[in-house]
């Protein structure tokens, strides 16, 4: 079941929301493009903090898995193998969450955090 996540107006991923104190994130790459970096940073702070991949690459049809998210109001960047940057705010995470972004969702958020 496909669940919206929105930023500026933008449905950019799927995300289904259960209370609970920490989560298990699920991201899956449904574009054509592949994901070098991907951070979190709590919507109060500017601190990114670590690249969740690290060395690895998101390529197209792979999922990264997070565990142990701490629940709360987050900010996701996500940079694309041009180095398109991707920012959406202030997305409630509340339990095990999947998120799929496809290419419209992401030149959609590109076009919007260049604004």
């Amino acid at each position: 079941m496909k669940k919206v996540l929105v930023a500026a107006g933008l449905s950019l991923f799927a995300m289904h929301a259960v209370p609970a104190f920490a989560a298990t994130i699920n991201i899956e790459n449904q574009s054509s493009w592949e994901i070098h970096e991907i951070y979190f940073a709590p919507s109060s702070q500017d601190d990114w903090g670590d690249d969740h991949l690290g060395k690895k690459v998101l390529k197209p049809g792979m999922t990264l898995t997070l565990t142990g998210v701490t629940a709360g109001k987050w900010d996701v960047r996500l940079v694309d193998e041009d180095e398109d940057e991707c920012i959406i705010k202030n997305q409630q995470i509340s339990a095990s969450e999947k998120f799929a972004i496809d290419d419209d969702d992401l030149l959609g958020c590109q076009a919007a955090t260049e604004e």
